[in-house]
């Protein structure tokens, strides 16, 4: 079974690299569409052995993705963007998958490096080579209406997933969206696709987010919404509502309400990992609210999901911490500190626990770490928790 890797790109030297490199030995063929770079991006992708086309940017990604997908010549195709990288473990699912012949589509988990809130997302970007095949949409640009529409008309084929991360993306963190000015190009693309679909529930949840994300909390409320009332049965669009929805009423300090439409989002059936985001939110606001029990369920609940889960690690020592379950603060906190060994705020709950055990010597080594890594990020708080062990005399 051949599989082609399927790509538009923009000035991107400095990640194609690292993304080409990630799926050169897995796939067939290598389909690279520039969009009009100005760097060395086409000379990059044709010295790792991609085949380099050219296309005039137009302000529409489905038009430039689908321009790409007619040099695509394998039976199957993976869509990748230039900041995405395939994770080297999900090769034999993958393999697996395309060789079976029920599938038209393939959807990947992806793990969404740096994000502040949901560190999991579902994208479509593994399916058949299919005529019927295109992307819909101007940004956000998606296959599923077009993967509809067929499976309407040849009900044979099916939709499945592959368990486990499949991709990285570091496209969303502050730094890149700051660079590339995401924000705005995304607003003004799914604003002008709202105007003539006022009613499509994706891009309801899509610019809702945005516009809660950037400030305009009411005009985004509005969007998800509405987004509810027209959304069927799906699911992974109906968690994306209720969950910003919970973000924008607790930007509101509506906590109620926040808490409401968390729990509505992890009742929905999708796949657990995607609902990491929601269970954490709904943790912090329980906390809050003074139930920690109620907290700690929801903290336990990410790290039975996905026990590589950060934060969660981090939150539920707090917990502990909170209810004097030292022991387990603990043990909480090393874990947390095990899987990020720059987790500064860890280190320094980690020394006041010691602390209230007794265990001034480790107490103390902890501090100094914290204040070692609070040095390199956040100077402010080095500065004030140095001082804070100078008055208890343990500096």
């Amino acid at each position: 079974m051949k599989l082609s890797l399927c790509m538009i790109v923009k000035n991107e030297a400095a990640t194609l690299p690292k993304c080409l490199s990630s799926v050169r030995k897995v796939v067939n063929e290598m389909v690279v569409l520039d969009t009009g770079s100005i760097d060395r991006t086409p000379n990059i992708a044709q010295q790792l052995g991609a085949k380099v086309y050219h296309f005039k940017w137009c302000n529409d990604f489905s038009a430039a993705r689908n321009a790409a997908l007619k040099y695509v010549t394998g039976d199957w195709i993976l869509v990748l963007d230039a900041d995405e990288t395939l994770t080297p473990a999900i090769v034999p699912q993958l393999r697996e998958a395309i060789a079976r012949d029920e599938y038209l589509l393939i959807n990947l988990v992806r793990h969404e490096v740096g994000a502040e809130q949901s560190p999991y997302s579902l994208v479509s970007r593994l399916f058949r080579n299919h005529p019927d095949i295109r992307f819909d949409r101007p940004y956000h640009a998606l296959v599923d209406d077009s993967v509809s529409a067929i499976l309407t008309k040849e009900p044979h084929w099916q939709v499945g997933y592959l368990p486990g991360v499949a991709l990285s993306h570091v496209g969303y963190q502050k730094s890149a969206i700051a660079q590339n000015n995401k924000y705005a190009k995304a607003a003004t693309a799914m604003e002008g696709f709202l105007a003539t679909h006022p009613d499509d529930p994706y891009v309801c949840s899509k610019l809702g987010a945005l516009y809660v994300e950037t400030g305009k909390i009411t005009q985004g409320m509005e969007l998800l919404r509405h987004g509810i009332t027209a959304v069927e049965e799906n699911y992974d669009i109906l968690y994306e509502l209720h969950y910003h929805l919970g973000i924008a009423y607790s930007r509101l300090q509506k906590f109620p309400q926040a808490i409401s439409h968390y729990q509505a989002a992890i009742k929905l059936p999708i796949y657990p990992m995607l609902k990491l985001g929601a269970y954490n939110n709904l943790g912090n606001l329980l906390k809050a609210a003074g139930d920690l029990n109620g907290a700690k369920t929801a903290y336990a609940t990410t790290l039975k999901i996905d026990p590589t889960f950060v934060v969660g690690h981090y939150n539920l020592a707090m917990i502990f911490k909170a209810l004097g379950l030292f022991t387990d603060a603990i043990a909480c906190y090393q874990n947390a500190i095990g899987l990020n060994p720059n987790y500064a705020e860890a280190y320094q709950n980690l020394g006041v626990v010691l602390l209230k055990i007794g265990n001034h010597q480790d107490s103390l080594t902890a501090f100094r770490k914290a204040i070692a890594l609070h040095e390199r990020y956040n100077p402010e708080e080095a500065n004030r928790l140095r001082q804070g062990l100078r008055e208890m005399e343990l500096m």
